[in-house]
């Protein structure tokens, strides 16, 4: 099997160094200074030079706003067989684009980003795979995160960005509220120093990616959701009530799946 990933950055790189051992692999990036390192693999410097190739299947692993754009670049150099395959966070006008290209297509999200994941050892990680994807090029993906004991969920399109707007803008707009309310210092405490290091790998993903996830259509509630426990937080505050806030505490302690404490 031929596979050609587009886009040389830290995803792009996991995919050719998890597939160039079993697969004919080659690598494109309109920047060619990011090929120099890659080994096992075809490195690829003109589209021309994919459609020479004739690749099986075609991994778009550029950010996401560029997804669309570069699949429809690519398109006139590769065959009517060759299979579409993305791997983005959000999911947002890729079923048009699928149906509109007429191609066989499969899409997946490897939910363990170059940020926060340790890509060497994925065992207990998540990875989604949508449903609308073509069963045989899903399978390819599915035996690609079993291999590597990853987790498979398996959603339609729109199940994705639902979920990905709980699992992502929940998190994502906490951590923005923390670094709204930083100083430029150190502070000390363990607690402090790990939701500043939770913060700084946020924020050094792409902009636009950040972007998308938090205008999603179902992220909207889970961050007025973060605005409403805030406000009656600061409610608790105010009131200066201990046995209210034992109350909240044991709320929380559920909510995260901690066991009740039994009262003596």
């Amino acid at each position: 099997m031929r596979i050609v990933i587009i886009g040389a950055g830290n995803m792009g790189s996991w995919l050719v160094e998890s597939l160039c051992l079993d697969y004919d692999v080659g690598i494109y990036d309109a920047d060619r200074s990011k090929l120099k390192y890659f080994f096992n693999s075809r490195k690829f410097i003109y589209l021309e030079e994919i459609h020479d190739f004739s690749p099986d299947m075609i991994i778009n692993a550029v950010n996401l706003e560029k997804t669309i754009p570069v699949f429809r670049e690519i398109i006139p150099y590769i065959s009517d067989e060759c299979i579409l395959a993305d791997i983005t966070s959000v999911k947002k006008g890729l079923a048009g684009f699928y149906k509109e290209s007429g191609r066989r297509f499969v899409s997946t999200h490897p939910m363990f980003g170059p940020t926060f994941g340790d890509i060497r050892n994925l065992r207990g990680e998540n990875a989604i795979i949508i449903k609308e994807s073509d069963q045989e090029a899903a399978a390819f993906f599915r035996d690609l995160y079993e291999a590597m004991n990853i987790r498979i969920h398996d959603y339609s399109f729109d199940e994705h960005d639902q979920t990905i707007a709980y699992s992502l803008s929940l998190p994502f707009s906490s951590s923005l509220v923390f670094a709204s309310c930083m100083q430029a210092q150190d502070a000390p405490g363990t607690t402090f120093r790990n939701h500043n290091e939770i913060a700084r790998g946020l924020l050094s993903e792409d902009d636009y990616l950040l972007s998308e996830i938090l205008m999603s259509p179902y992220s909207l509630q889970q961050v007025e959701n973060v605005r409403d426990k805030l406000s009656y937080l600061i409610g608790l505050i105010k009131k200066g009530d201990t046995s209210s806030f034992k109350d909240f505490f044991s709320d929380l302690r559920l909510n995260i799946g901690m066991k009740k404490e039994s009262s003596n």
